[in-house]
């Protein structure tokens, strides 16, 4: 699929723990996992703005479009 999800990058730039985004978001570590290695077929638009929220970014600093992926 050629949308990359860039949490791991995000997390990264906070000094956050998966962890503490999942309970801070409301998901399940498992579920979050599933975003960060790119295995998921959606994402809740309510999920992703809980995300933004607490990352303090966009969605655009999550999502990405790699056409050749």
């Amino acid at each position: 699929m050629p949308i990359v999800v860039n949490v791991d990058v995000m997390l990264a730039k906070r000094k956050m723990s998966s962890q503490e985004l999942s309970e801070k978001v409301g998901i399940t570590p498992a579920n979050l996992s599933i975003l960060k290695t790119n295995k998921a077929k959606a994402i809740r638009f309510s999920t992703l703005e809980k995300i933004c929220e607490i990352l303090d970014c966009k969605p655009g600093d999550i999502l990405d479009y790699e056409k050749n992926r």
